[in-house]
């Protein structure tokens, strides 16, 4: 990579890492992981930066990296030795502790979202947070577009069930600003 190749790809990365960045942990559900994930696909973004035809295009580049690299992190063996649980071990006492219920119900989506198979995920996390058209999270994923759609139906249901277990007050948030789930 050259001085101006190396120009560019900072600038790119100081442009556009805050909304990546949100990508990654909406993939991951986790800000450690996600940041992780970024610079994975960050670097190796950087490898191939003086290669990329589309200049002016770098971000779906990263987008693809991110989604191929988490789904390398899932296919490693460490990975499935994890134990995901619904409670955290060193959670404060209940004495005091004033939930708010936006707290809860983020939670609760967040909870829907990390049990979603990981194309569901990324499809929803570029569609409904990332506010992509079908075309570009086609592209980005590398499926046809009737994937996109066919994933987006499975992983609303899907949402839509998680969120009516958690209770009423998930499913009312997640329509109640206009940017839910429920179709």
């Amino acid at each position: 990579m050259n001085a101006d190749e190396e120009r560019q790809f900072r600038e790119f990365v100081a442009a556009r890492s805050r909304s990546l960045l949100h990508t990654a942990y909406l993939l991951t559900g986790d800000w450690e992981q996600g940041r992780d994930l970024l610079q994975t696909a960050l670097a190796a973004t950087a490898r191939r930066w003086s290669k990329l035809r589309d200049r002016e295009q770098p971000e779906i580049y990263v987008r693809r990296a991110l989604y191929h690299a988490q789904v390398d992190r899932f296919r490693l063996l460490s990975w499935g030795r994890e134990t995901v649980t619904d409670t955290v071990p060193d959670q404060p006492s209940a004495q005091g502790t004033d939930w708010a219920e936006t707290v809860v119900q983020r939670q609760d989506i967040m909870a829907a979202l990390r049990r979603l198979p990981k194309r569901q995920r990324a499809v929803v996390v570029l569609r409904y947070f990332e506010d992509r058209p079908d075309a570009e999270i086609a592209t980005i994923l590398g499926v046809a577009q009737g994937t996109v759609r066919s994933q987006t139906h499975k992983a609303l249901a899907s949402l839509r069930a998680a969120l009516a277990e958690a209770g009423p007050s998930a499913a009312s948030s997640s329509t109640a600003s206009g940017r839910g789930f429920v179709a």
